[in-house]
């Protein structure tokens, strides 16, 4: 559960955004919003994959 202090005289707008920000920190909504559909490992895997392949040619770029 998550607990957001409110201190005294504090805007209820500046609270509800430090939620927010504590939420998505959480990944509770990223892992709601994939468990919808279930992604074969192979498929999973091939993803991962292709990810660190472009991660791995941004950081060559970069050098």
């Amino acid at each position: 559960m998550i607990i957001i202090p409110v201190k005294e005289g504090e805007n209820i707008e500046r609270a509800l955004k430090r939620f927010k920000r504590k939420f998505e920190k959480t990944g509770t909504m990223r892992e709601l919003r994939s468990r919808q559909a279930f992604i074969k490992p192979s498929i999973k895997r091939r993803e991962e994959i292709k990810h660190a392949i472009y991660v791995q040619k941004l950081q060559q770029e970069e050098e």
